[in-house]
């Protein structure tokens, strides 16, 4: 098969600008893992892969192209039904985007993973799609690498009960949770079994040695159709951890907190800002008439909310700043001797005590050098804390 020499679209020096030098005339399956792992090779920490464009390589926040030609409707078809399978057009075209984990192993010791999103667009006038592809780290990091407080990390594993680890989109929410699971994965004892439910898989722990514990991964909707059917499904397999990728509807928050009741650790994920915010917002997803018996059920089961943002560093890089409080036995009870309704201002009010707002966190890293004026003064009024 005719190849294409490397081009270089900006300065010759710079080889990350050069194209990929097996590029064919017409992807095929066959090609796609090469290409993928050319990209990594790079340096490439995300790859988007669009109708009509060239595909673009981002290394160090700058993009590169990585292909000489443009991505036509013949290459985009391969790399849809190389990545997610033969359904993938059909689903696009129900007006879904796809989120998908992607695995190549280029020798027995060796995984490349990738979290896939797969969006519909609009191209030249035709419907197209772009793919965008992270570059996930063979093992999740430690919570020492993020550099997470002390008092969440004592607070992070309780015997039993609820964890919510909360954050808008990118804020590194999955990255915390994998480091936490990690941590308790290497403890001397282990963690038992643990049983994780995620939209798609982003960390896998084949690399973190832990005798005494046994970790069990399911994809949503891959493996099962939702997170609720997730819990349901792991209250029958015995676990000491359940890890619920998004408590985003009723139906799996209920689920969360029965898993709770019922004495596992149980930890997950929303899209809220704030420890007051997320216990108001999840309270929130019930009808008026259930509100009061969900929101005991749900302080009853409480035992750690963090909220997470992620802004630029001096430097270079990404600082992540967080809010968070701990939820033991005198909150708690302090919680459910006055209505549910009282209860953000009585959080506002206990979280200095408890834990550490927003502001607070934004301010030490300020003053630290960590991050500018501007990311101190947003994160200061980002949760209302």
């Amino acid at each position: 098969m005719e190849t294409r020499k490397p081009v270089s679209l900006v300065k010759a020096e710079d080889d990350h600008a050069k194209t990929w030098p097996d590029e064919p005339q017409r992807f095929s399956q066959d090609d796609v893992d090469d290409f993928l792992l050319w990209c990594v090779k790079q340096g490439s920490s995300d790859i988007t892969i669009q109708s009509d464009r060239p595909v673009y390589n981002d290394i160090s926040g700058h993009l590169y192209p990585g292909t000489f030609r443009e991505i036509d409707a013949a290459d985009m078809n391969v790399f849809l039904e190389k990545l997610y399978g033969p359904e993938a057009r059909a689903r696009l075209a129900s007006a879904k985007d796809l989120d998908v984990s992607y695995e190549i192993r280029p020798d027995r010791y060796t995984r490349i993973r990738f979290r896939v999103n797969i969006t519909a667009i609009l191209s030249k006038g035709r419907d197209g799609a772009q793919i965008t592809m992270r570059t996930l780290p063979s093992d999740p990091p430690t919570m020492k690498d993020l550099s997470i407080e002390e008092e969440i990390i004592e607070n992070w594993a309780p015997r039993q009960g609820l964890v919510v680890i909360t954050g808008p989109t990118g804020s590194g929410k999955s990255t915390l949770l994998a480091a936490g699971n990690r941590m308790m994965l290497e403890r001397p004892r282990g963690c038992g079994k643990m049983l994780t439910y995620e939209a798609p898989i982003e960390y896998v722990y084949d690399g973190i040695k832990s005798p005494r514990s046994l970790v069990s991964q399911t994809e949503i909707p891959r493996h099962l159709p939702d997170f609720a059917h997730g819990v349901r499904n792991a209250l029958r397999r015995k676990p000491e951890i359940i890890l619920v990728g998004e408590a985003r509807d009723r139906e799996t928050i209920n689920a969360a907190i029965e898993a709770s009741q019922t004495g596992h650790a149980v930890y997950t994920t929303t899209h809220t800002l704030g420890v007051a915010n997320t216990v108001s917002r999840m309270i929130s997803t019930y009808e008026m008439d259930e509100r009061e018996e969900r929101a005991t059920a749900l302080v009853e089961t409480l035992r750690l909310i963090v909220t997470q943002a992620l802004v630029p560093r001096v430097g270079g890089g990404r600082c992540g700043v967080r809010e968070w409080m701990k939820f033991p036995d005198d909150v708690r009870e302090k919680l459910l001797d006055m209505h549910f309704t009282k209860w953000s201002n009585e959080i506002v009010r206990m979280l200095p005590q408890y834990g550490q707002s927003m502001q607070r966190s934004a301010e030490i890293a300020y003053e630290s050098g960590q991050i500018d004026r501007r990311s101190y003064l947003v994160l200061s009024s980002s949760t209302g804390s």
